[in-house]
Parts: C-alpha cells; structure tokens; sequence
C-alpha cells in the first residue's frame, strides 16, 4: 500500500493504492463538511440510495460480496433507528469497496474512487468535481512518469543494440562484403535477437500485424528490460566466436529465465499493466 496526496480547495485528500485500484480517503473529504468525520459518513451510509450504489458497485467487482447480509441492510435503511457503520458494512458484506484503516495520520476510512466520488457528490457537487479534476491531474502525471519510463528503456535498447551492430561488423562481417549483404547478415543477427524472445522474426510479426509498425516498438517493458540484456550478452558471444544456432539457443534460454522473473516482479507488473504502450 502507498499514500498519495491531493490538494482539493487547500484540503489534503490521501490516495491509498490497491490491487483493486485507487482508494480515496472518505475522512478527509468528510471534513469538508463537519469535523465529526466519522458521523458524516455513518449518516451517508445509512441512506437507501448509498447502500443500493455501493451494493451494486460490490456485485459488479466482488464474488465474495454477501448478498444476503445485503438485502438485509437495504430493508433497514432509512429507518430512523437504523445506524450503519463501515466497519459492520465489512465485516456483514465482505465488501472490498469499503477500507477502514486503523492508524493516527494515515488511518481512515477509504473508498474505491467509484464510491468516494459519490460520497464527494454528497457532501458537495462543486468539491465533487474539484476532485476530480485533481485526481486526473495526478494519474496524467503517473502516465506521463510510464511514458518516460518505457521510452528510457527503449532508448537504452537503441543504445545497447548500437554495441550489438558494432560487434557484428568487427566479427561476423567479411570486409569485402557489398551493401546488400552487409544488410543481410544484420538483420539476420537481429532475427536471432527477435527469435529468442518474441519466438519469430521481424518479418514474420510484420505479416501477422500489417499495420502495427515495429515488433520491437510494441514490446513491454519486460520484453525491453529483456532485450537490453540479449543485446549486451549477444554481442559478447559473438567476440567469442560461438556459432549463430548455438547463439539463438542460448539467449532464448537466457530470455526465458529472465522474463519469468521480470514477470513476478510486482512493481513492474503494475507499471505494465498501468501504461498504454506506443503502437
């Protein structure tokens, strides 16, 4: 978990990130309202037409969530006696929209961004739309930091396969070769590179995905991180003289190992799955 922070109307908003997404704290948008943050939030969720949004909000995102605790809940709302706090709202539903976490500054109640803009719309329309306007801002910058991030490492990709042609010159190409040959044997050598890890060659994708540009420029950041590293190891096996099938085999065994670990690596699985790679 991790705290992000908004500046709505000089009021801090925490953000707390999740698998499910981002989590908005409903206590520090309730003080907008009264500084009895949690009796604020004990009256919004006590009404029918909070209780039926949240209920179908959990239906639609969690196959555990109590649907019969649910129906119960729904026929006493409204009622003036009836009183719903978060944490009986958890522990009755196993709702997953809902987050009550303990702890003197980063502690509160949290929502799903679906439910907290709701309740944001309850307190004020006007801070509801302030709100959002500021959430956007901040996943604009974390796609603008994914950008920056996947253009690093394809840049560094470029750079390490600048070493990899040069290896081929001073090793695999004749000196009296022409042109066309020389361009022959280099796209050859990025083959062996494109075969390892993407399993075919450039020409081969480009017939499968006509108009979709380069192989090598849909990659994911795994497959970048990857192919920066065959770039380096390829053109160090071809100073030692080891034959291209021997060379295939072994960076494609390589690339295997190396994206099975990339690949369970959870800070950069969510950067993947965030960014919306260049096609």
């Amino acid at each position: 978990m991790k705290n992000q922070k908004l500046i709505v109307n000089d009021q801090e908003i925490s953000v707390l990130k999740q698998e499910q997404g981002e989590f908005i704290s409903l206590t520090d948008i309730a003080r907008q309202k009264n500084a009895a943050t949690g009796l604020v939030i004990s009256h919004w969720l006590r009404t029918r037409f909070t209780v039926e949004f949240i209920g179908l909000w959990e239906q639609l995102h969690n196959p555990n969530f109590n649907l019969t605790e649910f129906g119960n809940i729904k026929n006493e709302t409204g009622s003036n006696s009836y009183v719903l706090t978060v944490k009986q709202w958890i522990q009755k539903t196993n709702s997953i929209g809902l987050i009550s976490k303990p702890g003197r500054y980063n502690g509160g109640t949290f929502a799903h961004k679906d439910i907290a803009f709701e309740f944001a719309s309850w307190i004020s329309p006007s801070f509801k739309l302030y709100l959002i306007k500021e959430f956007q801002r901040l996943k604009d910058e974390e796609n603008n930091r994914l950008q920056l991030d996947w253009d690093l490492r394809r840049s560094l990709a470029k750079i390490n396969y600048t070493i990899h042609t040069d290896a081929v010159k001073e090793n695999l190409v004749p000196k009296e070769l022409d042109p066309i040959a020389i361009g022959k044997i280099y796209a050859e050598e990025a083959d062996i590179l494109n075969l390892a890890l993407f399993g075919m060659t450039a020409r081969e994708w480009a017939k499968m995905n006509p108009d979709r540009g380069n192989l090598r420029d849909t990659a994911t950041l795994e497959q970048l991180v990857v192919l920066s590293n065959l770039e380096s190891i390829n053109a160090m096996l071809i100073g030692r003289g080891r034959p291209a099938v021997e060379r295939a085999i072994e960076l494609n065994r390589i690339a295997i190992i190396q994206m099975k670990s990339l690949v369970t690596n959870q800070s950069l699985q969510k950067a993947s799955l965030l960014s919306d790679q260049p096609k």
